[in-house]
């Protein structure tokens, strides 16, 4: 449908809304639930696994409904030739609001990220988008906060 000026008017259900998975266990995340918001809800942290081989454009929005306090939150992906790349930026809480940006580059081989609840973030409310761009590629965008002496969540295993 169009407007007057010849504009493309999308018309959506205002009702419609985006699905929410609850997790609160080591969970492999399919195709068919991309798009979700994913709500990481257990202290005692576990792993969440990426679908493997999957189509571009699958995605999910990583929100912590609990603050991590042992083991931490650890997302990987699902094939080990399909690396991380993109920035997480977190706010070091316990100081000035210090930001540090943490960054997975092309030729870097990172496959997964851990939130411990501490110096890797894992606070509730951190919030991490994750979009396959390409077939060996996942894009990370997001924000955490974080305690003590912060270093990179990002990690080659």
């Amino acid at each position: 449908m169009a407007n007057e000026s010849g504009n493309v008017i999308r018309i959506t259900d205002r009702h419609s809304r985006k699905p929410i998975i609850t997790l609160t266990g080591a969970t492999t995340l399919t195709e068919d639930q991309s798009g979700a918001t994913v709500v990481a809800n257990a202290a005692a942290g576990f792993t969440i696994t990426l679908p493997a081989l999957c189509p571009n454009g699958t995605n999910f929005e990583l929100v912590l409904g609990t603050t991590i306090t042992s083991v931490g939150l650890k997302v990987i992906t699902g094939a080990a030739t399909e690396l991380m790349v993109g920035t997480i930026v977190n706010t070091d809480t316990d100081t000035t609001d210090t930001l540090a940006s943490w960054k997975s580059l092309v030729g870097a081989s990172n496959i997964s990220f851990t939130l411990n609840g501490t110096t890797k973030g894992g606070l509730i409310g951190d919030n991490i988008v994750l979009t396959k761009i390409t077939s060996t590629k996942w894009q990370v965008n997001g924000t955490t906060l974080a305690t003590g002496t912060v270093v990179t969540p990002f990690a080659t295993s």
